[in-house]
């Protein structure tokens, strides 16, 4: 069988690449930009790809295309499908017919984290022997690929809010039927498809009627949006977790729910943490209790991590090995990655691109230099590249998210709807806007010395700004 898959250096379409391959079907695919590091993991499987989408690369016509959400009608490609009446599919009808259908889904949903703590729990089961399959949407340090078939009923996936396609606008986690689905968070997001909040949650209420009796829901207990998502109606028994929650309030929670999750930070950053599962009895007896202590640092992360072993729990995994195998998680490229150090000055790539995920991820490094000797500043360098920043919606929450930081340095997208004169007057930290990336680059140059860390956020490739800037620091030297 000839699988073509239309917009394949998507992280999500790359990855059903990959499964579509080792499968054993014949694998083809064409995007607008066929760039690494995608492109190379697709070429190192020997997946045929071409740039732009001309009809041609459809000749001869495969059995199957698999048409991705980035596309829509006037594609001349789309047309060409439609036009011949070539047999095509989204991605996650795809996914759902012929990777799900036989497993035990383990879906991880919401608007923060999915990547991180996804990556975490299908670590978890393969450092406990258990081969699960997963589709991740970003790339691992501790797997060799995105994606993989696994060897076992288990399979963890992104359960993403998204829409499916130009055919079918609902989204993607609605083809999923998780039977284990951790509800991370809910917030306003993807401006683009979605008119408000109650839209968003109309979309995960559809995947709560999807998850079977017997399943479970992990969801924060301290989360309002996702406490009036679950009274819309929920037909599944749901755990819930918290931080530094005081000992009588998780008491209280287990007589309501049966069981209950608390993780107590041990320092500031989140890198050492006693993780406690209380169990239903006459006093909401501690059942479980292990101390975590690893590479990532964050309250945000540590929230995934609780999540994460609830899960991983769930499926069938001890409590102690799921946190054993936090202490060799590598984390996910793009999330508070190291791209280099020179003269002292750090720079760092992450994939923060609302607000809410700015706020953490700043928060948890501003932690970590305060846990550390020496002066520093932590500089905060960002991109609003997704549509809803471009939009604008989240002006008014952008400079609160950004004071963590010492200085914050924003590019200034031309079709960007952001008021970037009120951004820089209203900031509580030196602020500053720039329309070209060499501009960026000679102002840190320029303005950057010894101990600084520098944080770099984008959900896009930033005009490669972090190279550059470690190019010319280097030229300094």
């Amino acid at each position: 069988m000839h699988i073509h898959i239309l917009g394949i250096c998507g992280t999500f379409m790359g990855s059903l690449a990959v499964l579509a391959k080792q499968m054993g079907y014949q694998v083809s695919g064409s995007d607008s930009n066929v760039y690494p590091p995608m492109s190379t993991q697709l070429q190192d499987q020997g997946i045929a790809l071409q740039e732009g989408f001309q009809p041609e690369h459809m000749e001869p016509p495969p059995d199957l295309v698999i048409i991705g959400n980035a596309l829509s009608r006037g594609n001349p490609a789309v047309e060409y499908v439609l036009n011949k009446g070539l047999n095509y599919t989204s991605g996650p009808q795809w996914l759902s017919r012929f990777v799900l259908n036989d497993k035990w889904v383990v879906g991880v949903a919401g608007t923060h984290g999915k990547t991180t703590t996804s990556a975490m729990l299908a670590w978890m089961l393969e450092f406990a022997g258990m081969k699960p399959g997963y589709l991740i949407g970003g790339v691992t340090n501790n797997f060799p690929m995105s994606a993989s078939l696994g060897d076992s009923p288990f399979f963890i996936l992104e359960a993403d809010e998204y829409d499916s396609a130009f055919f079918d606008k609902r989204s993607k986690f609605v083809h999923y039927a998780p039977r284990t689905a951790i509800l991370n968070n809910l917030e306003y997001d993807h401006a683009d498809i979605f008119e408000d909040l109650d839209a968003i949650k109309k979309q995960f209420h559809h995947l709560i009627r999807t998850i079977p009796g017997n399943g479970l829901i992990i969801a924060p207990y301290d989360d309002s949006v996702i406490r009036e998502l679950l009274r819309m109606g929920c037909w599944t028994g749901c755990q819930q977790f918290g931080i530094d929650v005081p000992d009588e309030v998780c008491k209280t929670l287990v007589e309501n729910e049966g069981v209950f999750w608390n993780a107590l930070i041990n320092d500031n950053q989140g890198s050492e943490f006693e993780l406690i599962k209380y169990g239903k009895g006459s006093a909401g007896e501690v059942v479980n209790r292990a101390v975590v202590n690893w590479e990532l640092t964050g309250i945000h992360n540590v929230r995934n991590a609780i999540a994460a072993v609830a899960a991983a729990h769930h499926v069938g995994l001890e409590v102690a090995t799921a946190c054993d195998a936090l202490f060799e998680f590598k984390g996910v490229k793009r999330r508070m990655e190291l791209c280099g150090v020179v003269n002292g000055i750090t720079v760092y790539d992450d994939f923060a691109h609302h607000p809410t995920a700015i706020k953490m991820t700043l928060q948890g490094m501003a932690a970590k230099l305060e846990a550390e000797e020496g002066p520093s500043r932590l500089i905060a360098v960002i991109e609003p590249r997704s549509n809803t920043m471009k939009l604008g919606i989240h002006q008014h929450e952008l400079n609160i998210a950004c004071q963590p930081a010492d200085m914050v340095v924003w590019f200034k997208p031309e079709d960007a709807n952001i008021d970037f004169d009120t951004l820089i007057r209203e900031s509580k930290v030196p602020g500053y806007a720039f329309f070209e990336i060499e501009q960026i680059v000679r102002f840190l140059k320029e303005n950057c010395h010894t101990g600084d860390h520098i944080v770099i956020m984008s959900n896009g490739s930033f005009g490669d700004i972090h190279k550059k800037l470690l190019h010319v620091l280097k030229q300094t030297s």
